[in-house]
């Protein structure tokens, strides 16, 4: 299914295609506590920026691989690059329309990030074989 999504200003939009049905985490970071963010990985060629490439700023902070893109009008984060699987793209859930039928919601304990990564590792890839049925383009 393909999901648009959008900062709150709309200056940044972009498409995401992923199942119906979704797992997110919500995480306990310094970061994520603080903006709500609901972690959907997916695959980077299951993302599409649609607009606002020019709108968008990067926040780096603590190891500076994860690329924390928002919009510089809105302030929203509603993607951005994780360090867990920089092979990916890491939607906020909360910018989605529509909302996917089915959300389960999987605490995550940020704040013990190293202790914990492994289970986000390589969550696009395993995310596009379980979730993700080839389509006809």
């Amino acid at each position: 299914m393909i999901y648009h999504g959008a900062c709150h200003c709309g200056a940044v939009t972009f498409e995401v295609d992923a199942s119906s049905d979704v797992e997110v985490e919500d995480c306990n970071c310094s970061i994520c506590n603080k903006t709500g963010f609901l972690h959907l990985i997916v695959p980077k060629e299951k993302f599409k920026l649609l607009t606002g490439d020019d709108s968008l700023t990067t926040y780096r902070f603590n190891t500076g691989v994860a690329e924390h893109k928002f919009c510089r009008h809105c302030g929203v984060k509603a993607f951005y690059i994780p360090r867990s699987n920089p092979d990916g793209v890491d939607v906020n859930l909360r910018c989605l329309d529509p909302q996917p039928r089915k959300v389960t919601i999987v605490a995550f304990d940020g704040r013990n990030w190293e202790q914990n990564a492994g289970k986000l590792a390589h969550k696009s890839i395993v995310s596009q074989i379980i979730h993700w049925p080839e389509r006809d383009t």
